[in-house]
């Protein structure tokens, strides 16, 4: 099979995407490759819910579908290892808290990616502080850009505005890998 890339996503690798909104960023991945037999897409909320929170949602998991993207809802990111289709919010709590999870599920060549806003007063949440707590380490640090991923539209997640977008703003995606340090 020939290897698609889109930005820092292969269609080679194993993908767990957690707390996906309308799922247009699983969706912008399984274009680019052609397929998402390689994704694990998964939301807290249960799908009835994501339904009535945003629009288009349903043609996004219809097409992930039949581009072979297993999905899963209603996964609580701090135990997803030991959900059962995973087992083979905002806040520093939530995010420690996958982290943790996360860990437990990573082969050793494997990474785990955080995209989080870089500016005040989000860089106080102390990413990369948070995955040493979890064990580990920092790979690589690249600027986000949403026009890298067409058809991603990011979302608010909560409240009355949840199907509205943001200004993505100064963002970056935290690249870990497990941590030899603490083996």
């Amino acid at each position: 099979m020939e290897e698609k890339r889109i930005k820092h996503y292969s269609s080679c690798q194993q993908i767990l995407l957690v707390g996906e909104g309308d799922f247009s960023f699983a969706l912008c991945l399984a274009k680019a490759f052609g397929s998402a037999s390689n994704i694990v897409a998964t939301s807290l909320d249960s799908k009835e819910s994501l339904v009535r929170k945003y629009h288009g949602v349903s043609t996004n998991l219809e097409e992930l579908e039949k581009l072979g993207c297993t999905l899963v809802h209603e996964v609580d990111c701090h135990i997803m290892n030991d959900h059962p289709p995973l087992k083979d919010k905002l806040h520093q709590k939530v995010v420690r808290g996958f982290l943790e999870s996360a860990r437990k599920m990573l082969k050793e060549d494997g990474q785990v990616h955080v995209t989080h806003k870089t500016s005040y007063p989000f860089y106080k949440w102390e990413i990369v502080e948070l995955a040493k707590e979890a064990e580990l380490s920092l790979v690589e640090e690249v600027p986000f850009e949403r026009y890298h991923y067409p058809g991603y539209i990011n979302k608010r997640g909560e409240g009355a505005r949840c199907n509205s977008t943001f200004p993505v703003g100064q963002c970056s995606t935290f690249k870990f890998s497990k941590s030899h340090l603490f083996d």
